[in-house]
């Protein structure tokens, strides 16, 4: 078995996913790259195909109708025949260092007979074009190299959460999980990120700097005008998480883990609330009060916190006073950490 089995999305990736395969390569002696050309019509298909020509044991192509990056990563996953499963997007890349010493530790938990169900590691934030670069490091959150359950965990800072960059998972966690990204929709890694957390068991967090998430092409999802386009996808992504795992049975086995998990929602809605706040419409209005609406309806314990525990309370807040407020705040946190 291979230790890793890396998918790597692509739709019209001909202009960079070179850069993302070739930075995978390093662990080809024991890793599997399973390209999926998600209906290019482009150049990617045929790269894709020159790949699987040059390393017919180590690269895949699957080659299928376009139904988004979800659709791919569920491609990915049902292809996949390695111990842990990588999703690493074609604009993406991985650190030559940061891989090969990974690739080592997973060696050596075999050898020790250790199972891990998810590794965690930093990404960084590449502002390429600018020349700029933001690690997001968890050694506050994880003991370095050392194997915990969610008991074992620390404090997550307030703009600190777990990412698809950042993980690996045991491949059988996420099948386990059921874990099934809906098509056509954009911000499905949330999904991702979060339904399969309560079946680890096992963490390890390793302090090297492996992912690099490209910022600075204008059609990125995490542009501030293309999220606010897509708004409807952000909002049909947060209620599926919202919806995805029984937090009150988490509480109840892992309390640290429901404590980030809620959190995360929190996030989420957040998100989802200020980007309609921006867009400003009535209509933008009234789906802010809808989705807020419908978490109370459905699971109101979940609601109380959301509103007057978490920071999405925040994005709540009434009147325009309120909206102000949300967007000022939004603006400062935005500066700061320097996302898009």
């Amino acid at each position: 078995m291979k230790k890793i089995t890396f998918t790597v999305p692509c739709y019209n990736s001909a202009e960079y996913m070179e850069r993302c395969i070739d930075s995978l390569l390093p662990a080809a002696w024991d890793a599997e790259i399973i390209i999926v050309d998600d209906g290019s019509t482009d150049e990617t298909a045929e790269i894709a195909d020159r790949y699987a020509g040059e390393y017919p044991e180590i690269v895949r192509v699957i080659h299928k109708e376009n139904g988004g990056h979800g659709s791919a990563v569920n491609a990915g996953l049902k292809a996949a025949t390695g111990k842990y499963f990588k999703v690493v997007d074609s604009d993406d890349w991985l650190g030559k260092e940061a891989l090969e010493a990974l690739m080592v530790r997973i060696s050596d938990w075999e050898w020790e007979e250790k199972e891990i169900d998810l590794i965690i590691c930093n990404y960084i934030y590449d502002h390429l074009y600018e020349n700029k670069t933001k690690i997001v490091s968890y050694k506050n959150v994880f003991p370095e190299g050392e194997i915990c359950d969610w008991n074992g965990i620390g404090h997550f800072r307030p703009s600190q959460y777990l990412v698809m960059h950042a993980l690996l998972y045991r491949t059988e966690i996420l099948r386990e999980s059921n874990v099934e990204l809906p098509l056509h929709t954009f911000y499905v890694d949330n999904i991702f990120a979060y339904q399969p957390l309560p079946y680890v068991k096992s963490i390890c967090y390793l302090n090297l700097d492996l992912y690099h998430y490209f910022l600075g092409r204008d059609d990125q999802s995490v542009n501030e005008k293309v999220l606010m386009s897509r708004i409807d996808q952000q909002i049909k992504v947060t209620k599926i998480v919202s919806k995805s795992v029984d937090l009150e049975a988490v509480e109840a086995k892992y309390p640290k883990l429901a404590g980030y998990m809620t959190r995360n929602v929190s996030i989420m809605m957040a998100i989802s609330s200020i980007h309609l706040l921006l867009i400003g419409t009535k209509d933008a209005f009234l789906k802010r009060r809808e989705l807020w609406c419908g978490i109370k309806a459905e699971n109101p314990r979940l609601y109380r916190k959301l509103k007057y525990r978490t920071i999405s309370g925040f994005t709540y807040l009434p009147g325009r006073a309120g909206g102000f407020l949300t967007v000022s705040g939004y603006r400062m946190a935005k500066k700061i950490y320097q996302f898009q």
